[in-house]
């Protein structure tokens, strides 16, 4: 299912953007050493309900996981990228967390990520591997406008992340979003310019790159849910949602100040 939301549904896209936004900065504020990951998952429940949103993780149950995933965000560390399960570990200095977050709000879901470092040991390559992502990230919003093609974008976020050295694994990638967390199109981290969905505006996506420092294979972890790099190396994820307009992009996950 492809949805091209209407006027009114823009300005509700536009509050569940800025409540993500909002909610994962306040995290990363609170994500400091000897922070539980428990702890995180509670104050985002605690923040969701809040603000009268519901959350797309909580009762989330697609056929890659191990029955709902049954938590409010997805807190993925070090080794750990995608749909990394909340568990009981206290943040140590140096860890590379990514935070992982959708909410559904007046009936339209908003999705973003973040990747920052915890305390104050900031590796090189750690830094580097999450300004990859970000550069991927805006040079795919870059990319969107009416008339465009899906693959034009995937193509312009590929092309950052393999310039920085990174090999692109296509298995998960960005998607439409809309009344629902993940519809159609699909949006790889690499791609072929010119095919694909044609952009037109209206049309809500949740752009999202990521890579490993040395592979790109995953595994998934016992929890059933949490994907680690098969190497064992470190991992960044960057995402946010945009709304294609007239004029190009509208980024939607960031928080209001």
């Amino acid at each position: 299912m492809i949805e091209i939301l209407n006027d009114d549904e823009l300005v509700r896209a536009r509050d569940a953007g800025a409540l993500v936004g909002g909610i994962l900065q306040s995290l990363k504020k609170r994500a400091v050493v000897g922070v539980n990951l428990l702890d995180l998952d509670r104050w985002t429940k605690q923040m969701i309900e809040d603000a009268g949103a519901e959350s797309c993780y909580v009762d989330y149950a697609p056929s890659f996981g191990r029955g709902p995933f049954g938590h409010y965000v997805c807190t993925a560390v070090n080794d750990a990228v995608l749909h990394g399960m909340p568990h009981d570990y206290a943040l140590a200095d140096g860890d590379l967390l990514t935070l992982d977050l959708a909410v559904t709000l007046r009936g339209i879901s908003a999705d973003a990520a973040i990747s920052f470092i915890v305390g104050d040991t900031q590796a090189p390559e750690d830094l580097a591997l999450i300004d990859a992502t970000e550069r991927a990230l805006a040079a795919g919003i870059a990319a969107v406008r009416p008339g465009a093609r899906i693959g034009d974008l995937s193509r312009a976020i590929g092309t950052v992340l393999r310039g920085a050295g990174y090999s692109v694994n296509l298995e998960f990638g960005g998607h439409g979003i809309g009344s629902t967390m993940h519809q159609d199109p699909h949006v790889a981290n690499d791609g072929r310019p010119g095919r694909g969905y044609i952009m037109r505006p209206g049309l809500l996506l949740a752009l999202e790159p990521w890579v490993m420092a040395d592979t790109d294979e995953l595994v998934t972890d016992a929890d059933g849910w949490t994907l680690r790099s098969a190497t064992g190396c470190r991992t960044a994820h960057t995402e946010h949602t945009i709304a294609v307009t007239a004029e190009g992009a509208e980024i939607l996950t960031l928080p209001r100040v």
